[in-house]
């Protein structure tokens, strides 16, 4: 009886750290470099900077889609590899952050931790859900996008200036639950970082959230 020889052919995969030279994931790093940031001065309470890291990290977020869609010569598991960085950067963005936020505003009290967990978890399924359907009809997201959390939660917390701690604490924990709901509501969202008017309006807005945040530091 003769047997026959199987030839296994193993398929060379890249090093881990080789996807470090792909611009779009060096964005998505950037980021993730200024989200960082924010939950380290959210917990010192140092919140300007905070928010100035928290509204360049959805810059960075956008900046990243926007490089990898123009660049030529990425191959189909490059997108793959992007998309799930920016899946777990996503994540710790627009879920863990806010939910950090809160925490830190209110002194850590143990009330809290219901917003931050409802925060977190809302931010957890609704990347979950993207992931696997995608875009609804290929142009709007079902449910808020998460990165609209940061932008205005950026802006709200300008209102920290004009009421009181209890009163701005109260705003916040309803603000940050408000979008978490509304993050896994079937309301249906368009892309707005498809749209080329949008990026220069995320710039302006960006660089305006960083000047006046800026500006109460000095």
């Amino acid at each position: 009886m003769l047997k026959k020889n199987s030839t296994t052919i193993e398929i060379q995969q890249p090093a881990i750290l080789s996807y470090i030279k792909d611009l779009p994931n060096l964005l998505s790093l950037a980021g993730l470099a200024c989200t960082l940031l924010a939950i380290y001065y959210s917990i010192l309470g140092i919140y300007s900077i905070a928010m100035i890291g928290m509204v360049w990290a959805v810059a960075f977020d956008w900046a990243d889609g926007l490089v990898a869609r123009r660049l030529k010569g990425r191959t189909a598991t490059d997108a793959k590899f992007g998309g799930q960085l920016d899946v777990v950067i996503d994540i710790v963005s627009y879920g863990v952050t806010p939910a950090i936020l809160l925490l830190s505003y209110g002194k850590f009290e143990p009330i809290f931790l219901v917003g931050a967990f409802i925060m977190m978890g809302a931010a957890a399924i609704r990347l979950s859900y993207f992931s696997t359907y995608g875009l609804a009809g290929g142009t709007k997201y079902t449910g808020l996008a998460l990165d609209n959390n940061s932008l205005i939660l950026v802006s709200v917390f300008l209102l920290e200036a004009f009421v009181s701690t209890g009163t701005f604490t109260i705003i916040l924990y309803i603000s940050g639950v408000g979008l978490a709901i509304l993050n896994v509501s079937e309301i249906k969202t368009p892309k707005l970082s498809g749209n080329p008017r949008n990026v220069w309006l995320l710039a302006a807005y960006t660089l305006g959230i960083t000047a006046i945040y800026g500006l109460g530091l000095i």
